[in-house]
């Protein structure tokens, strides 16, 4: 006779070894799981905002990017330009977040595991991977602005 035999097929799986672990773990995961997901939810919010405040800012200086090109700037220039007027905002609200997260993750120190609430390396990781999804989503208006030709520019209403 095998154990399978004597013992129910229910039974059998408590012996197994992790079983008990991954029960007691299960609603840890699925609010791991979860919450990552709604930020991942925020993040790409927040991206398709930015860009659409960055198209309609440079949108609406359309004609002031062509007056500069049709006076010698040249595509780099603009796109530094555009870039750099969304620096600031970006930094700003980097700053701001930062501090936030800070005074906030003393609250949320429960739900964290191996990590302290005020962790540098994940701050720095996330104002890095926030600053460059930001960047990202300012590069492609800036990009577009720097190819404007300068007699469609003048006459864009």
């Amino acid at each position: 006779m095998t154990v399978s035999y004597i013992l129910p097929a229910k039974m059998s799986s408590l012996f197994l070894p992790g079983y008990h672990l991954d029960r007691a773990l299960s609603q840890e995961r699925l609010t791991a799981s979860l919450l990552s997901g709604l930020g991942l939810l925020a993040l790409a919010l927040a991206v398709i905002g930015i860009y659409g405040v960055m198209s309609f800012s440079v949108a609406q200086r359309t004609r002031e990017i062509g007056i500069r090109m049709a006076l010698g700037a040249q595509a780099p220039e603009v796109l530094a330009m555009i870039l750099r007027h969304a620096a600031l905002p970006l930094g700003a609200g980097l700053a701001i977040g930062w501090a936030a997260a800070a005074i906030v993750s003393r609250y949320a120190a429960s739900l964290l595991y191996g990590v302290g609430p005020t962790d540098p390396w994940t701050f720095v990781a996330m104002a890095s991977l926030l600053g460059a999804a930001a960047m990202i989503a300012c590069y492609l208006p800036a990009r577009r602005a720097a190819r404007i030709d300068p007699t469609v520019a003048l006459r864009y209403e």
